[in-house]
């Protein structure tokens, strides 16, 4: 029979290898657990320097589990795997004290250990700090050993403290890398599952909506029916209507489609403003204005977002000048900037994070028609490039839409 102790023990267990995968470390293997490439050359830069600072040939950054004890940074010695049971660090290191211990063979906690005995090792010198995190969670220990006796002075204890603190420091960049990792792998899946329903729920509702316009088309040919007045301008209407909820649908299909999994290359902003340009009908108008400049974008995606962001131009237009737009930007190390101004209507300070939102219009006296998507749109397509967008005024009047590209 299980006493109570027993099983608040292999809870306590089960919650500690929970802890360790929170911090990307697979406790169930029986292999080191292996840190992300970047924070595993640290923890052996962090150990060697405790060795030289403490005098000691041997230093481990260890992670102990339920059943085992992994060393995760290693000098002077190859990093490997242990049984908890056989483990020097797991008797003391729930203390959170440190252990600083001359001789480990006149030592009643250790003088049976394996790593004590022979068994294993001949460890007589044995100083260890505890690695905890700001939540309370000690996930192993910091640890310096050798074969020869000797003792530490009160400065090199305290920078094996330091030291184990930055240990710790570099753990929880894994726990943050392996929690952003996690959320990336569920943002697509949502996307994934997103662009689905979009697409399952758009073509449901096109086909009923495309054979009702059909049908309307019929209607407005028959003469009889063109014959009753006001039934053309009912029909118009009706028709009217019917193509702008065609239109939203594939605005939304759109906006579900961008921002998932980019494809980035060297584009030219010239190419793909063209293609933006020719898809509108605007091509030979003389109303945009483009610099060249290579952008490291994917190319459907940045060709639909100048796309969008010209089409709101021309529906935002002002009635008192005709409509210019530049397309220019910046590129330097840090990747590049397209900027994309009008001299339209514009957009008021306080009105421009709210038009950044999925559905949200302004409606204004003389505003072209939409559907609220295209600067949403926009706003995710510089997302999933790992960038930003941010809406300015033209100076002179009109709105600057500012897109930023992380260089590659």
């Amino acid at each position: 029979m299980t006493s109570a102790a027993g099983r608040l023990t292999f809870s306590n267990d089960i919650s500690r290898d929970l802890e360790l995968l929170e911090y990307g470390l697979d406790p169930s293997l029986d292999t080191p657990l292996l840190p992300n490439a970047a924070v595993m050359n640290a923890l052996q830069n962090l150990v060697r320097l405790a060795t030289q600072l403490c005098g000691a040939p041997f230093g481990v950054v260890n992670i102990i589990s339920a059943g085992h004890q992994h060393q995760i940074g290693a000098w002077g010695v190859n990093p490997g795997v242990c049984s908890r049971e056989d483990s020097m660090c797991a008797k003391v290191f729930l203390s959170r004290e440190k252990t600083v211990v001359p001789d480990a063979s006149r030592d009643p906690r250790f003088a049976d250990s394996p790593f004590v005995t022979g068994e294993i090792g001949r460890v007589r010198f044995y100083a260890s700090v505890p690695l905890e995190t700001e939540s309370g969670f000690v996930p192993g220990t910091l640890c310096v050993f050798s074969e020869t006796a000797q003792e530490l002075n009160p400065a090199q204890v305290d920078m094996l403290e330091v030291l184990a603190r930055q240990v710790v420091e570099l753990l929880e960049l894994q726990h943050r890398t392996a929690q952003l990792d996690r959320a990336y792998v569920e943002l697509e899946e949502s996307n994934a599952r997103l662009a689905g329903f979009a697409g399952r729920v758009s073509h449901d509702l096109r086909s009923p909506l495309t054979t009702m316009l059909g049908y309307l088309e019929l209607l407005q040919d028959d003469p009889k029916i063109n014959a009753v007045p006001g039934a053309a301008e009912d029909l118009d209407m009706i028709g009217a209507s019917g193509r702008r909820m065609l239109a939203m649908l594939e605005d939304v299909l759109t906006y579900s489609r961008v921002g998932g999994r980019v494809q980035p290359e060297n584009v030219s902003l010239q190419a793909a403003a063209d293609e933006a340009m020719w898809d509108l009908g605007i091509a030979d108008q003389n109303i945009v204005e483009v610099q060249e400049l290579t952008v490291y974008a994917d190319r459907v995606q940045l060709r639909a977002l100048l796309q969008n962001l010209l089409s709101n131009a021309m529906n935002y237009r002002s009635d008192h000048r005709g409509l210019q737009i530049r397309i220019s930007g910046v590129s330097n190390y840090h990747g590049s900037t397209v900027l994309v101004a009008d001299n339209g209507k514009g957009i008021a300070p306080e009105d421009r994070s709210k038009v950044l939102e999925p559905l949200v219009r302004l409606h204004r006296d003389g505003d072209g028609p939409g559907t609220g998507l295209g600067l949403a749109t926009c706003s995710t397509i510089a997302k999933a490039h790992g960038g930003d967008l941010m809406l300015s005024e033209t100076p002179g009047g009109g709105t600057t839409v500012a897109v930023s590209f992380p260089a590659a």
